[in-house]
């Protein structure tokens, strides 16, 4: 079996998940570089991991012997720095979200397509079991009808987490509560709700000393004629207390729950189907908020790489979710709805 030599830039605190699923994918995956401007971080890394380090990226592109390059670092240098990895000829697998601004996202979509490389946006929680479930319910129409889907973020981001990098929380380099922390949820419901026409949303800076927001509420008219909600909080007390999506429709009604949907808290539909049998077994308790997506996300990555797999979630996908945040930001900030897509 070809293996896929992959390069990491940027080992802060999401880059053990990538690290661990290297690891579990060992007969799949070689890491063989990684970078950080913090040398301790990349040395760190690198004996841990047994990769060459790196503390400036174009060196580590200049080196050059490895395939695919993973990019996580502060969002807003993710174009940037995948621009440069497909110029230099590898693919590009970027943490989300894929930018903080929309010009930057079509910019690395396109020099993606310029280049010949394939993009590559981690979105692992559509891959929990939890979610999966939800989504085949979805698309075998078991709900009928789908009336509303809502979604909550409840989660604790104390000062000291903001203050461990100056980065965090800024306009330029981050982003707040909605494209941080809930954009895997801001993705769910694009994926499992369809196109999304219309958003009217209030954000707040309560609490944190931060640049962006730490707390918000959204509400969206689906092209469907479904309504939906949002409501995303870093000020739970006094821990993470949930993650949820739930959708109400005509047949079914199901709240995917827990911290970080991790727990099936209600399934309940008018017709039978052999998944209801999967609704317990489907459930499990995650090490942390990122759940255990990262390992199958890679196996589509390397599928799509090897065998002309279909990306779960390429460039254009992981737009959809950055437009649609963008968009609650604008009608926050406007004091008014905004139509989809955005001009």
């Amino acid at each position: 079996m070809k293996k896929v030599r992959i390069a990491l830039v940027g080992c802060g605190r999401i880059s053990h998940n990538h690290f661990e699923a290297f690891k579990e994918l060992e007969g799949k995956y070689e890491l063989v570089a990684v970078c950080d401007v913090v040398k301790e971080r990349a040395d760190a890394a690198a004996e841990k991991y047994g990769a060459k380090a790196f503390y400036d990226y174009s060196e580590m592109l200049k080196y050059g012997e490895f395939e695919v390059v993973t990019i996580a670092t502060p969002s807003g240098i993710h174009p940037e720095l995948g621009v440069m990895a497909a110029k230099a000829g590898k693919h590009v697998v970027s943490e989300k979200p894929m930018a903080v601004q929309l010009e930057k996202a079509d910019q690395l979509i396109n020099a993606c397509d310029e280049c010949g490389v394939k993009l590559f946006v981690v979105k692992q929680n559509r891959l929990n079991s939890t979610m999966q479930l939800l989504k085949r319910a979805v698309d075998k129409k078991r709900f009928g009808r789908i009336y509303g889907l809502y979604v909550n973020v409840l989660w604790q981001r104390p000062q000291s987490y903001y203050d461990l990098a100056s980065w965090r929380g800024t306009r330029l380099f981050d982003g707040g509560a909605f494209m941080n922390q809930a954009s895997h949820y801001v993705d769910s419901l694009l994926w499992l709700g369809g196109d999304i026409l219309e958003v009217e949303a209030f954000t707040g800076t309560m609490e944190r000393k931060i640049e962006m927001e730490d707390s918000g509420s959204a509400i969206f008219k689906f092209k469907s004629g479904a309504i939906g909600s949002m409501n995303v909080s870093m000020l739970t007390y006094p821990k993470n207390l949930e993650g949820s999506v739930m959708i109400i429709g005509e047949k079914g009604t199901v709240k995917v729950g827990g911290t970080s949907i991790n727990h099936i808290d209600h399934w309940e539909f008018s017709d039978y189907d052999d998944d209801d049998k999967l609704v317990e077994s489907s459930n499990y308790q995650p090490p942390n908020v990122y759940g255990f997506g990262h390992s199958p996300y890679y196996e589509n990555v390397y599928s799509v790489l090897t065998s002309n797999g279909k990306p779960g979630t390429d460039g254009r996908e992981g737009r959809k979710s950055l437009e649609l945040i963008l968009a609650i930001y604008q009608s926050a900030k406007e004091g008014r709805s905004i139509k989809l897509p955005l001009e």
